[in-house]
C-alpha cells in the first residue's frame, strides 16, 4: 500500500523535482483501501489466515499502515530509509519485493494503481521480481484451498481466471466498498505490531536506489495554464463547415 498526498490539498514538487510530501497531509491511497478490503474478506473466509500491511515511505507513511490495522489487518511492515527518497517504480519494486520475502506470503494483494503516480505498473513489476503468477485488475476474487479464482471485466467480455498460490493479484475500485474503521478497530490498531526496516535489514544497496539509481526522472515542471474561454460557433446554416475548419486549423482532422 502507499501513503500519498491528499488530492484535495495543494500538491507540489520539491526543489529536487520529487513530490513534496511535507507540504500537504498524506493518507492511504484510496485505491489501496480496496486491496485491504479484499485481503480482509479472503482472510475471513479462510482458516488461520493473517493479513500483513506493507508500505515503503517516510516516517509519516506509518499512518497508512495504522489505517489498514484499524480496518482489521493483524500486523504491518514499514520500510523507512533516507536512501529510498526519489526512488522510481523500478527501484520501489525491488524494495517491496525484498520486504515481501522478509514478511513471508502466500498471496499478495495490490491496488490497481496509486492515486499520485497513477502508473499501475507495480503489480506486474512485483510479480516478475518474485517469479509468481499475476492476476490483475480483478473485480472479484476468492480462494479455494491453494487455488485463487478471479473475475476481470474486459471491454467486451468477462474473464474468469485461475492461479495457484503463491500468487499476486490487483483489484479495481469495483471490487467492493472498503469498510470504515470502527472506534474499536482504531483503538486496537495502536497495540498491533509495526515492524520498521531499513535497507540494511533487506540486504539492499542504497547506491542503486533513490534519486541516484532512478531510471526515470522529472526534468522540468510547468504550471498548468489558466483555462481560457472557448470558441462559440452558432449554426446559421454554415455551422458544420465552420466547425470543420476550426478543427482542421488545430490539426484535429
Amino acid at each position: 500500500m502507499k501513503h500519498v498526498p491528499d488530492a484535495t490539498g495543494d500538491r507540489c514538487f520539491a526543489d529536487d523535482h520529487t513530490t513534496d510530501r511535507a507540504a500537504v497531509d498524506g493518507l492511504l491511497s484510496e485505491l489501496d483501501e480496496y486491496a485491504v478490503e479484499q485481503a480482509l474478506r479472503l482472510a475471513e473466509s479462510t482458516d488461520d489466515a493473517e493479513v500483513v500491511a506493507l508500505t515503503v515511505g517516510p516516517d509519516d507513511a506509518v499512518d497508512a499502515l495504522r489505517r489498514a490495522l484499524a480496518m482489521g489487518a493483524q500486523r504491518a511492515v514499514h520500510v523507512s530509509d533516507e536512501a529510498v527518497h526519489g526512488s522510481d517504480a523500478l527501484a520501489t519494486s525491488a524494495i517491496l519485493a525484498k520486504a515481501i520475502e522478509h514478511a513471508g506470503y502466500d498471496l499478495i494483494v495490490c491496488g490497481m494503481a496509486s492515486t499520485d503516480g497513477a502508473m499501475g505498473v507495480m503489480p506486474a513489476l512485483l510479480a516478475e521480481r518474485l517469479a509468481v503468477p499475476q492476476v490483475t485488475l480483478l473485480t472479484e476474487l476468492a480462494l479455494d484451498g491453494g487455488t485463487l479464482t478471479g473475475r476481470r471485466e474486459a471491454d467486451h467480455a468477462t474473464e474468469r481466471l485461475l492461479a495457484g498460490l503463491p500468487a499476486l493479484v490487483s483489484v479495481t475500485d469495483q471490487s467492493g466498498e472498503a469498510r470504515y474503521p470502527t472506534f474499536k478497530g482504531i483503538t486496537a490498531a495502536r497495540k498491533k505490531p509495526v515492524e520498521t526496516l531499513d535497507l540494511d535489514d533487506l540486504g539492499l544497496n542504497g547506491d542503486q536506489l533513490g534519486l541516484a539509481g532512478a531510471r526515470t526522472a522529472v526534468r522540468t515542471i510547468t504550471a498548468q495554464p489558466p483555462r481560457q474561454a472557448g470558441t462559440l460557433i452558432e449554426d446559421d446554416g454554415e455551422g458544420a463547415e465552420r466547425l470543420a475548419a476550426f478543427l482542421a486549423e488545430r490539426k484535429f482532422l
